[in-house]
């Protein structure tokens, strides 16, 4: 987390702030099994990746605060 912390601080540059490197990485630091067993697809999976998103978006901004 904290080297895409790093990452996120030269977002002037690369537009790969905290928002954007939450969209590319949650699926894989939050990865579920049990959903990929289910099947989502469509709409369903959309918003599970959403919701993966979210929490990673949080997790970057408080990287200090939570490790």
């Amino acid at each position: 987390m904290r080297h895409l912390l790093r990452v996120a601080a030269h977002s002037a540059r690369t537009n790969m702030h905290a928002r954007n490197l939450a969209i590319v990485w949650a699926p894989n630091l939050l990865r579920s099994r049990d959903i990929e067993a289910a099947g989502f697809n469509g709409t369903a999976a959309f918003m599970e990746v959403r919701v993966q998103s979210i929490v990673v978006e949080f997790i970057l901004t408080h990287v200090e605060q939570l490790f």
